[in-house]
C-alpha cells in the first residue's frame, strides 16, 4: 500500500449506500475488475460475493497487505470510488469489507491516459522553487533577505537615501502599497499637489492620510527632503498569484525626481525579482519516467532524491516533455497528488495548467500525443474483438 498526500482532488459527488446502489454492483462488478486506489501497478480487485448484510468479499493479490481500509475504483459511466472498511481477513488476498462511503465525479474525464513504456518519453530539466513566499505571513527566505541587502548596497549611490527591504505591516503607507501594488510618488514634499495621485498607478495620499496630510508635509521638509519614490516589489508565483512582499524607496535631498526616476526604480524591481527568481529556482537535467499521459495532465515516476525533496513542498514545477527524436516540449504541472512506494519513488499526479513561453508547445504536444491515442484505442478495440 501507498503513501500518499491528495493535494488537489477530483470534483466528485457522494452517493448513497442504498439498495438500488447495492444492486448496481451486484449485477455489473461482481467477478470484474476494479482497481485498488494509491498502487502504483494498478493492482486489480474483485467483488467476489455478496452478503445478506450488504457486507462484501473483495479477492485480490494474496502479498496485498491493507490497512483498516481499503478504497477501490473503476468506471460506472463516470470515475468512482467506494471506501471499504476491513471487517475480516480471510486468508492472503481475501477481505470481508463494509462500505464506508462511495463518490463518483461529477463529469466524465476529458482525456485518455495512455500508459507508457520508459523509453518512449520521458520527462526532464525540471525547474522547482528552493522556497516560496508566504503571502499572508511574509515568511522570507534568507536567501532571499541577502539578496535584497545586496541590492541595496549596490545600488546606494542612486540617491540620497535608498532602502530595500521586506514590506511590513504597521505603517499606513506601507500598507496601501501592500494592498494596492501601487506606487508613492512625491515629486516635491513641498506641494500639496504632489500628493496627489499621479495617475491611476499611483497613490492618492491626500486621500489616504486626509487631515494629518499637513503633519506629513511639514515632517518631511523639516527632514530636508525633495522628492519620494516607494515602488512596491511585486514577486509573480508559478500559480501567477502576484505577491508585493518588498519595496525599493529612493529620498532626494537635492533635487525633484522627475516622472523618468519612477520608470528606472520600477525596472529596478523586475531585476530584482528576475534575480530572486534565479537564484531561488533549482535546474535538475535528470531524466525521470512518465508511467502515463493524456493532453491534461500525466504521472511521472520520480527517484531522484533532491528532486523529490522539492516537489514534496511545491505547488508545481516547470519541465521538459521529452519525445523520442522530437524536441522537447515545456510545460508547466500542477501538483494535484503524491505517492510514494515502498522503495522510496515517488510518483506526481499532475495537471497541465500552463503553456511555456515558446510559441504553440500545447499545440506541438497535441500532434505529437494524436497518434498515439489513435494507436492505443486500435489496439484495445482488438483486444476486445478477439473476445
Amino acid at each position: 500500500m501507498l503513501n500518499s498526500i491528495q493535494r488537489k482532488e477530483r470534483d466528485k459527488e457522494d452517493l448513497a449506500i442504498n439498495d438500488e446502489f447495492i444492486t448496481i454492483l451486484k449485477t455489473q462488478f461482481l467477478n470484474k475488475e476494479l482497481h485498488i486506489k494509491y498502487t502504483i501497478d494498478k493492482k486489480v480487485v474483485k467483488i467476489n460475493e455478496f452478503f445478506e448484510d450488504n457486507s462484501l468479499m473483495l479477492s485480490t493479490d494474496p502479498e496485498f497487505n491493507p490497512g483498516e481500509t481499503i478504497i477501490i475504483y473503476g468506471l460506472l459511466k463516470k470515475y468512482f470510488e467506494i471506501e471499504l472498511k476491513v471487517e475480516e481477513r480471510r486468508g492472503p488476498g481475501y477481505f470481508k469489507c463494509r462500505i464506508n462511503w462511495v463518490n463518483r465525479a461529477k463529469n466524465v474525464r476529458e482525456h485518455l491516459r495512455l500508459r507508457l513504456s520508459s523509453n518512449m518519453v520521458v520527462a526532464t530539466n525540471f525547474r522547482v522553487s528552493k522556497h516560496s513566499i508566504d503571502v499572508s505571513q511574509y515568511k522570507i527566505p534568507t536567501s532571499v533577505k541577502v539578496i535584497l541587502d545586496q541590492f541595496q548596497s549596490k545600488y546606494s549611490d542612486l540617491s540620497d537615501i535608498v532602502k530595500i527591504n521586506v514590506l511590513d505591516y504597521g505603517d499606513i503607507i506601507f500598507n496601501k502599497i501592500k494592498k494596492t501594488k501601487k506606487t508613492l510618488y512625491i515629486e516635491d514634499v513641498s506641494n500639496p499637489e504632489s500628493y496627489k495621485a499621479f495617475t491611476d498607478d499611483f497613490l492618492d495620499l491626500t486621500e489616504i492620510l486626509g487631515d494629518e496630510l499637513d503633519e506629513y508635509i511639514k515632517i518631511n521638509v523639516e527632514k530636508g527632503y525633495k522628492s519620494i519614490i516607494i515602488s512596491p516589489v511585486i514577486y509573480i508565483t508559478d500559480e501567477n498569484n502576484s505577491i508585493p512582499f518588498a519595496f525599493i524607496q529612493l529620498i532626494s535631498k537635492r533635487e525633484n525626481y522627475a516622472i523618468d526616476k519612477v520608470l528606472e526604480v520600477k525596472e529596478l524591481s523586475f531585476n530584482l525579482v528576475d534575480r530572486i527568481r534565479d537564484s531561488n529556482t533549482l535546474l535538475l537535467q535528470v531524466h525521470q519516467s512518465i508511467v502515463d499521459i493524456s493532453l491534461s495532465g500525466a504521472k511521472l515516476k520520480i527517484s531522484e532524491e533532491n528532486l523529490k525533496k522539492y516537489l514534496l513542498h511545491s505547488k508545481g514545477f516547470i519541465f521538459d516533455i521529452l519525445f523520442k527524436l522530437q524536441a522537447p516540449i515545456t510545460i508547466y504541472g500542477e501538483i494535484k497528488s503524491t505517492y510514494y512506494d515502498n522503495k522510496g519513488n515517488m510518483y506526481v499526479g499532475i495537471d497541465f495548467a500552463g503553456n511555456s513561453s515558446r510559441e504553440d508547445e500545447m499545440k506541438r504536444f497535441k500532434s505529437l500525443l494524436d497518434p498515439m491515442i489513435k494507436e492505443y484505442k486500435a489496439e484495445i478495440l482488438k483486444t476486445m474483438n478477439k473476445k
